[in-house]
């Protein structure tokens, strides 16, 4: 996978995601962190696919903000999620280090569009 690929990439990571997160327990405090961490964890993509099809430039950053916003939120749950599952720490931190690059990538684009505009 070319590491530019940032479609694939997000797709991987919300399958990743999926599969990781309905692997733990469920309780009732991991239940709600999971339902919230799929639906910011797996927005992070849609968003970005909408931003490649975004119909001006301000609805491009707009769609990317969003992706932005979304992968701050999932590491959040990450968080969270690795308090409660001890367990399941070295996994989670690995989809916490992606979502953080995803913050990172997503960031710079929006800095470097706002500054174009």
């Amino acid at each position: 996978m070319n590491k530019y690929d940032l479609e694939k990439r997000c797709l991987d990571f919300a399958i990743k995601l999926l599969k990781i997160l309905t692997s733990l327990h469920k309780n009732p405090y991991n239940y709600k962190l999971i339902c919230q961490c799929i639906s910011s964890g797996t927005s992070i993509g849609a968003n970005y696919m909408e931003a490649n099809g975004a119909e001006s430039r301000k609805d491009f950053v707009h769609k990317i903000s969003l992706s932005l916003k979304e992968a701050k939120e999932t590491k959040f749950w990450l968080e969270c999620l690795q308090i409660t599952n001890p367990e399941s720490k070295s996994d989670l931190m690995d989809l916490w280090n992606e979502a953080n690059e995803f913050t990172l990538i997503f960031g710079k684009i929006t800095k470097t569009c706002n500054q174009k505009i």
